[in-house]
């Protein structure tokens, strides 16, 4: 009998060869993570199974399967072929502990596609990457994420510590996992609590992670797309709690979809005034509170004046005149030249 190891690298050999025609015992055990004596082992097992495997003598020789002999999947389109393909994007299945898995999936595909379709499903996937966190931020971490699938999975409560961020900071919950949300390279677990609220949650704060052996029932008419659009809006309009009125230069609108959110940009899209000779416009924007603004259109430099509120204002002269007095101090660090 041959054991599962080997019985899943024999496939894998097998649809390799389906694929990509003749190679080499090298090039198959590059492929494999294996020896080239393995390799040869393995090529040997596959034809005493009855595979009809031939080989080739020479500089290009190899080893390849009798024409015809590959299953074929009828009826699907270029179209469906590239799209299956891009299903499985390597780094959120890396995430979820399914790098392999995706691999596996993706080359059995691959081998049982016609060899026009094979070719264009190739080609996807060669000039088609994502790269999902944003600009400037490292990856979070997720250790407990494959824990969080396999209870979704399994439908089993959970109990976590999580850390969030009002007081108390650090919580427990006993939850109904229904899925998970990758949003901009983060993680987000939306699970029930016992009131039966369903909320979300960032994978990169929870601290720990429990899978009771209590099963639960996932509700009929539970939608996790729906779900995640309906509370994106709710979000966003729970973020924003006030408005600003602004004057922005021409630098600073240019500047607008690199530093600010896109909620500001559309607002300045929509509320600005005619300029004036200077080219400055009046707008009116969202913003969260006056401590977030100030930080936020700082970053602006001179580029912009808030006009109101009155709060806002204060607030951005009292920052500019404290930096001022801090870079005007005698006391700072001596610069010495040659």
């Amino acid at each position: 009998m041959i054991d599962d190891m080997p019985a899943g690298r024999l496939l894998s050999m097998l649809l390799l060869l389906q694929a990509r025609g003749r190679l080499s015992a090298r090039q198959l055990a590059e492929e494999l993570g294996v020896s080239v004596r393995t390799a040869y082992r393995d090529l040997a097992r596959l034809q005493e199974s009855g595979v009809p495997l031939y080989a080739e003598a020479g500089q290009h020789g190899g080893y390849q399967l009798v024409e015809g002999y590959q299953t074929r999947l009828t009826g699907m389109t270029g179209g469906e072929a590239r799209a299956l393909l891009l299903a499985g994007l390597p780094a959120p299945a890396a995430d979820l502990g399914l790098a392999e898995e995706v691999a596996a999936a993706r080359l059995k595909l691959l081998a049982t596609l016609p060899a026009g379709l094979r070719e264009q499903a190739s080609r996807t996937a060669e000039v088609f990457h994502l790269d999902a966190p944003a600009w400037y931020r490292e990856p979070e971490a997720q250790p407990l994420l494959t824990l969080l699938m396999d209870a979704i999975l399994s439908s089993r409560v959970i109990e976590v510590r999580y850390v969030r961020w009002r007081a108390p900071q650090e919580i427990q919950r006993r939850l109904r996992p229904y899925g998970l949300v990758l949003k901009s390279g983060s993680w987000y677990l939306v699970a029930a609590a016992g009131s039966g609220r369903v909320a979300t949650y960032r994978v990169a704060q929870v601290r720990e992670v429990e899978v009771t052996g209590e099963p639960f029932e996932r509700p009929a008419g539970f939608d996790l797309a729906a779900h995640w659009s309906a509370y994106l809006a709710e979000f966003e309009a729970r973020r924003f709690t006030g408005e600003a009125t602004i004057r922005i230069s021409p630098a600073g609108r240019g500047r607008l979809p690199d530093l600010a959110d896109p909620a500001v940009v559309r607002a300045v899209d929509g509320s600005a005034g005619p300029a004036g000779a200077d080219g400055w416009v009046e707008a009116t924007i969202p913003i969260e509170n006056v401590r977030h603004a100030c930080q936020e259109l700082l970053r602006f430099g001179d580029d912009i004046e808030v006009l109101a509120p009155a709060s806002l204002r204060e607030a951005m002269a009292g920052t500019v005149r404290a930096l001022a007095a801090r870079y005007a101090s005698a006391g700072g660090p001596e610069v010495v030249g040659e």
